[in-house]
């Protein structure tokens, strides 16, 4: 089922969180705290959006990690209904795709109900204060790459560094709904 982002309210501190990673390490917010800007990520493994960015968001955190931007992507569906998106297979994916940022699983969905994520990928931009400065797309071509003329979270990223605001309208993310554990 296709979702948007709801569009968390900007200066929004960032929710906390306490989380596993693949690399059998447990990351907080304050795990991140000398980062100048932080990119959290809602992410899965099964999801063709998220599969289709994660590319893309490799070369970004790779190409912006000298100016102290850090990424953390958090997958949040309920992996009893999606095997795919289980911590082993999340583990199996960082891997066999080379992840170049620390990758969290949400068993209990707290955190995303925290930053009430609704897609994957829900891509949230906090400054070195850890308010929210961006909360939407990566770009305008989550499928073609080569089609792509608009490079939103570049963009946010960019000014982010500059301390600028955001001086573009903002498009929602797209992606699949999160898959949310039955109540």
């Amino acid at each position: 089922m296709v979702a948007y982002s709801k569009g968390m309210p900007l200066g929004t501190p960032a929710p906390a969180f306490s989380l596993p990673g693949v690399d059998g390490k447990t990351y907080s917010l304050d795990s991140f705290r000398d980062a100048t800007l932080l990119v959290v990520i809602f992410t899965c493994n099964h999801c063709p959006y998220a599969q289709a960015l994660e590319p893309r968001f490799m070369a970004l955190a790779n190409e912006y990690a000298a100016p102290g931007v850090r990424f953390v992507g958090i997958s949040s569906n309920d992996a009893a209904r999606y095997p795919d998106d289980s911590f082993d297979k999340m583990r199996e994916r960082a891997r066999a795709q080379g992840w170049v940022f620390p990758y969290l699983y949400d068993d209990s969905q707290a955190v995303a109900r925290a930053y009430d994520a609704a897609c994957t990928p829900d891509i949230f931009v906090f400054d070195g204060q850890r308010t929210l400065r961006y909360n939407g797309r990566c770009d305008d071509n989550w499928k073609e790459p080569e089609k792509v003329t608009r490079q939103d979270l570049r963009r946010a990223l960019d000014l982010g560094l500059a301390g600028k605001p955001l001086d573009f309208d903002v498009h929602p993310a797209l992606g699949c709904s999160i898959k949310w554990k039955a109540d």
